[in-house]
This record gives C-alpha cells, structure tokens and sequence, in this order.
C-alpha cells in the first residue's frame, strides 16, 4: 500500500507528521519481521512441547530399566509373617520360596547388674570408711574380668563412678536410678545373648551388687529345629531371609511364607504402563486434528516424532517364544487399547497380573529379563537407551536442531530490527528538514508577495509603469 499525503493541509503551514509519516513508510519493510517472528512463536512451541515428551520418555527409560533389573523388583522375594506381633521377616532375591513353621521360645536379652539401694545418695562417696581407692571387677560375656579403680574424689560416687565407666568403652551402658527408696547403679550390656552377661568378681566398695540378669540367647524352634541366637535378628536360620523376633510366644506356631513380593512387582510394572501411557498420549496429542483451529499440535509434521511412536509401538507388541504360554503383555492381563496406550486388566482367561505372577512366577520373570537378554524389559531397555541417547537421541536430535534454527532466526530478528532503527533514525531526519520547509512555507510566501508589493512604490518617475509579475504558485 502506497503512502498518501493531503496536497490542501502542506502549504498552509502545519507541515507533517513526521513519525506517523516514517512509521507508515517502515510498514512496508515488517512484513519478514512478522513471518520470523511467528516463525520463531512456532519453534518455541515446537521446543516446549519436544521437551515435555523427552521428559515423560526418559521417565518411561527409568521403570523399563527397573523391569530388565535382574536384582530389581521382578526378583524380590517376600517373607510374610501369620503373626506380625511375634516376628516379622525380609527375603533378599536369593531366597528360595516356601512354608517354614516358627516357635519364639525365649527372645535374646541385654546382661544387667544393679546394686541395692545406696542410703547415701547419688553423691556420696561409696568407698569404706578412710579407704581412698576401691575396686569392682566387671566381666562382660564370660571374658576376663576388668577391674575398674576408684579413686577417692574421682570416682567415687554413683554418679561420678557411672561417668566413667561410660568412658572405659567396656561394652556396657552404665546409669543412676534415683527413687523413693534411694539410688542404685545400673549397668547394662550393650550386646544381647551371652556376649553381653554381665558378672562382678570383685567388689571392695559399700555398694552391694544383685544377681546379674539377662545375656541369654534367643531360643526359636524352625520346622522342628531348635535354632540359639545371640541377637533378635535372625540372619543364618533361613538362607536369604531374616527374622527379627519381636516377642516370645512358646506355644504358638507362626507360619512364615516366602515368595515373590508381589507388591513389588505389580507396582513396577504399574509404573511402567503409567509411564509409556503418558508418552503415547503426549504424542498422540500432537497429531490430533482440531477441527476448530483446522491443525494439528505444533509438532504434527514431525517425522522424528511419528518415528517414535512407531517405535514404541513395536516395543509394547514385542513378544517371546515358549515361555509357558507367557509371551506377550496380554498374556499377563496387560492389554492395549485402540489408541495404543496400556490397561492392567485380565488375560484372555480371566486371571489378574498377580494371579499370573503366583502361579508360575518363573516364567513371569523370564518374559521381561532373561540371562540372554531377549526379555520384552531387555529388548524395550535396548532401544530406550538408543531414542534418550544425549546426543543420538530422536528427540534431542529434532531439540537440537530447533535450538539452531531458534538462535538463526534471532540473530537475522535482531540484525533486521538494528537495520529498521538505523533506516527510522534516517528517515526522521530527512522529513523533519521537509516538515520545517513546509512550516516556513506561509512566511516566505508572505514575504516574497510584501517584497513584489513594494516594486510599484520606489523612488523615480511617478508616471513610469509598474512591472507586473505573477507568481505561480
């Protein structure tokens, strides 16, 4: 469109508008300005949303990985307990399923001594009448006894007395207990079972020690089997498994069951199909036609992307032979829907993904791992690590190249508005010496007419003949 100027309004000494004059002359060269510009409106979204699926991809990577993990959730084993109130226990992959059958007899016990009350108090010295040094041998799981001095002043309260013996690292915790009666000294071993009985050999103080008590092993019977242990935690009873006894219960079976933790499992693969659902809805997003824009999502030509789903596509159909039967995800009740996104559901006949895992766990995990690394987590692992590749990866191929494109379009905006500043700077120049001139355009008009008014009046024969000029403007 051409620039238009009012011939009436320019001679009458109003002039022009200048910036409006120049803004409209600079109209004419936006017209690229605006094609990069929405072009570059494009990239960004493009960007945004590439990141957002290599996001929920890498997410999709991490519990693919945790699926072909030969020491991962698939081979967890559980150790259920029928009475969580006697013992509870933990299974390492190395287990080995089945029934054991477990009587608590005695639980493992701290070793601990105390005096009798001490009439004196807490802070009075408990050496002999004009004694100014004593002993008390102490003997911690049947080792040689040590003999712990005291001295007159330094140690030789109960309170001073139990400072340091917590100071000699003697394998006990050593206390005062103050009640109505008075206050005693405590020692308690800091191990259970017979490494931690407690025995005094010797005492030349006023303190009078009690029968020690406790440092006894824990007592179990497994499957029939009397089995001793120094501590609670059972580590060497059941290959894999430990028991940590919580109470005593001699006459009560508890019936302990080790197998595949199912938990476990199914929330793995829980994850996993909550994971690949969100990048196949991401991308089939993009390629959902609106009927109300007309378009796409703003990667909807994007081959990198529709080379992705396809991919994805054949990883979730993947299947093995043999296997028991189990060769597929919907041989697990894991089934696909029209729009390729996943459902836990049933198998064709009617079991659940943990029916499925209980009745032949074996080949549940052989179908996502195997010592070939043929599994459906193995081969969906290998081709996760070639399309989240850093470098390689389609989609940080397809953010790559857009960041390039992205930093070419800003570099040719920002030259192209320098070049529109210089050309306004310019321009603004230029029209604001013609706005002058046609400002002083009345004046000089005036001007030229007072001056060719005077002609006729000057000096000389009055009778002579006034030239006669006529002014074109």
């Amino acid at each position: 469109m051409g620039i238009s100027l009012n011939p009436s309004t320019l001679l009458n000494g109003q002039g022009i508008d200048v910036s409006s004059l120049v803004t409209q002359i600079l109209s004419q060269s936006t017209g690229q300005l605006t094609e990069w510009q929405n072009e570059q409106s494009t990239l960004q979204a493009q960007a945004s949303d590439l990141t957002g699926i290599n996001t929920a991809l890498t997410a999709l990577a991490t519990t693919v990985t945790a699926l072909s993990d030969p020491t991962g959730a698939l081979a967890a084993q559980s150790a259920t307990s029928s009475n969580t109130s006697v013992l509870t226990a933990s299974a390492l992959t190395t287990a080995a399923p089945g029934n054991h059958t477990i009587v608590v007899g005695t639980l493992a016990s701290a070793g601990t001594v105390y005096t009798d009350d001490f009439s004196g108090g807490a802070n009075t010295s408990i050496l002999p009448a004009n004694a100014t040094t004593g002993e008390i041998d102490l003997s911690v799981g049947g080792a040689t006894a040590v003999p712990i001095t005291i001295t007159a002043g330094s140690n030789d309260t109960l309170t001073t007395l139990a400072s340091y013996i917590n100071g000699q690292n003697l394998g006990v915790n050593a206390s005062v207990i103050t009640d109505a009666n008075g206050s005693r000294l405590a020692l308690v071993s800091q191990n259970t079972g017979t490494p931690g009985a407690l025995a005094i050999s010797n005492n030349n103080t006023t303190l009078s020690f009690n029968t020690p008590g406790g440092g006894t092993n824990a007592s179990i019977t497994l499957d029939g089997i009397p089995y001793s242990s120094a501590t609670n935690t059972i580590t060497g009873a059941i290959p894999g498994v430990t028991l940590n006894l919580a109470s005593a219960a001699p006459g009560t079976p508890v019936q302990l069951t080790v197998g595949p933790d199912a938990t476990q499992a199914t929330s793995a693969i829980d994850n996993f199909v909550n994971a690949y659902n969100q990048v196949i809805s991401d991308i089939n997003q993009e390629f959902t036609f609106n009927a109300a824009t007309n378009s796409q999502g703003p990667l909807g030509s994007d081959s990198g992307l529709r080379a992705l789903q396809t991919s994805l596509l054949n990883d979730v159909t993947y299947s093995v032979p043999g296997n028991s039967g189990l060769v597929n995800l919907a041989a697990l009740g894991i089934n696909q829907n029209d729009d390729g996104t996943l459902t836990v559901g049933t198998t064709p006949s009617g079991q659940t993904l943990s029916q499925v895992l209980s009745a032949n766990p074996a080949a549940f995990q052989t179908f996502f791992q195997n010592s070939t690394q043929t599994g459906f987590a193995d081969n969906f692992n290998a081709d996760l690590t070639n399309l989240t590749d850093p470098t390689q990866g389609v989609l940080n191929l397809d953010l790559a190249q857009n960041k390039s494109q992205q930093t070419d379009l800003t570099n040719s905006i920002t030259n192209f508005e320098a070049q529109l500043t210089t050309e306004q700077q310019q321009l603004t120049t230029q029209y604001s010496e013609v706005d002058a001139s046609l400002q002083a355009y009345p004046l000089l008009l005036q001007q030229v007419t007072e001056t060719l008014g005077t002609l006729g009046s000057g000096g000389g024969d009055t009778t002579s003949t006034s030239p006669t000029l006529t002014s074109g403007l």
